[in-house]
């Protein structure tokens, strides 16, 4: 089943997709979700051999009703030299054929295959087209994500650089050994590394949207309004037809009807119709002295053939090789099933693990926030002890840039814990059928 999503939406996104395409110079611009996994759609190399598997069921079933219908020929064969003698042939100058399958068992059974064949090609289709969708989704919300970390990567450069100014004059005023100044340095290099690394993660992914859409490389910032709230899905809700599971399944009860068909071929008969119409001539022979009255010039016949199969050596070891194939695409129904069964339970309980995860970042992103703000205030009216002896020392700049750079630490790992939970939920949406449903949400 395809997306229909809104006329003018569609519309919009076209043109949009179209300025990009031809201006590559153009600055990045924001590209909603929804444009994304409609451009990655149309784009898709697997959706469109997906789509070529479908026009070709589509022949094949055309094919096998066809030969119900019947076909008509033409030929023709005007004499280059005068005939010699008795020919065995009655000489024409055209004749006409017509020729259809009358009644038969066994082609009842090639259609029914075929036409659930058919069916299999369009659930795979949309198997494809929920892949590649999901694939962009994933894709869209990690640069997303990673977006927002390397901003968040480049004020921790900042407080860290801020930092070492700090330590290289308490260094130089002797409050601070020199440990403190490389200890400070160390931080900024794992900053720096950390923030080089989302680049390049950043950069994949730009990369990745551009061969998934056809649009030119960094032309896409994500736009995180257009990203629909991922419902929180449970391994214990019941499971919808999953696309495919759905394809193996009719590709094996296609094969089986095809198995059928072979083996009832072998001992059921057949009916054919066919008529034929003979335009002869005498030009160059004498074919007239050779019987007793005048050979006519128009001849027409018609009839019906019964075919009995007796003996088919050759039927026979097809029909085996149809069982094999039939019994075969069971058995990988049946594995898909499985195999989708396990990554239900995989997923379910990584969700649990990963939930808790990305609970307990919030927390300590939280925590970090608020600490944050107990020192700032602390810098600007002191911590209450005045000139008591027994007072906690006045805490210094040193103090607020580790806390800024605590804080964002713990922003970026919530982040990540909750991209985790992000693609586990989708994975586990597909794997339940129901990931249709959050795609629906994109084109609202």
């Amino acid at each position: 089943m395809k997306i229909a999503p809104n006329p003018r939406s569609w519309l919009a996104r076209l043109l949009i997709a179209g300025a990009l395409a031809a201006s590559p110079a153009l600055l990045c611009a924001q590209v909603s979700l929804g444009t994304v996994v409609d451009l990655a759609q149309r784009n898709s190399t697997p959706v469109r051999i997906a789509e070529a598997e479908v026009r070709k069921a589509q022949a094949v079933l055309s094919e096998s009703k066809d030969v119900f219908v019947p076909s008509l020929t033409f030929s023709t064969g005007l004499p280059v030299f005068p005939e010699v003698g008795f020919t065995g042939t009655p000489p024409s100058i055209w004749s006409a054929t017509i020729q259809s399958l009358a009644f038969s068992v066994s082609q009842k059974r090639y259609i029914d295959a075929a036409r659930t064949g058919l069916q299999a090609a369009m659930s795979s289709l949309k198997d494809a087209r929920e892949q590649v969708a999901l694939d962009a989704s994933i894709a869209y919300i990690e640069l997303d994500t990673v977006n927002q970390e390397l901003e968040a990567a480049k004020q921790q450069e900042s407080y860290a650089t801020r930092l070492i100014d700090i330590e290289q004059q308490r260094s130089e005023a002797g409050v601070d050994p020199l440990s403190e100044l490389l200890q400070a340095k160390l931080s900024a290099a794992n900053v720096k590394l950390a923030r080089i690394h989302l680049e390049s993660r950043a950069a994949r992914l730009a990369k990745q949207l551009s061969v998934l859409t056809g649009l030119p490389l960094g032309s896409i910032s994500p736009d995180h309004a257009s990203i629909p709230e991922i419902p929180q899905v449970r391994g214990d809700e019941p499971l919808r037809i999953v696309p495919g599971i759905a394809a193996a399944r009719l590709l094996a009860r296609s094969k089986q009807n095809v198995a059928k068909g072979d083996r009832e071929i072998n001992y059921l008969p057949q009916l054919s119709f066919g008529a034929q119409y003979n335009r002869n001539t005498n030009l160059l022979n004498d074919v007239n002295s050779f019987f007793a009255r005048p050979l006519p010039p128009n001849n027409f016949s018609s009839g019906i053939a019964i075919f009995v199969p007796v003996f088919d050596l050759g039927h026979h070891a097809k029909s085996h090789e149809s069982s094999a194939d039939a019994l075969r695409a069971t058995v990988e129904a049946e594995h898909a099933e499985h195999q989708n069964e396990v990554q239900i339970a995989e997923l379910t309980s990584s969700l649990k693990e990963l939930d808790a995860l990305a609970e307990v970042a919030s927390l300590k992103q939280q925590i970090a926030g608020e600490q944050l703000k107990t020192v700032l205030t602390e810098l600007e009216v002191g911590n209450g002890g005045g000139a008591n002896p027994a007072a906690p020392p006045q805490l210094s700049p040193k103090q607020e840039q580790l806390a800024r750079i605590d804080e964002r630490q713990k922003f970026e790992d919530s982040l990540d814990a909750g991209l985790d939970l992000s693609r586990a939920r989708l994975g586990l949406l597909r794997a339940l059928g129901h990931i249709q449903d959050w795609l629906n949400e994109l084109h609202k």
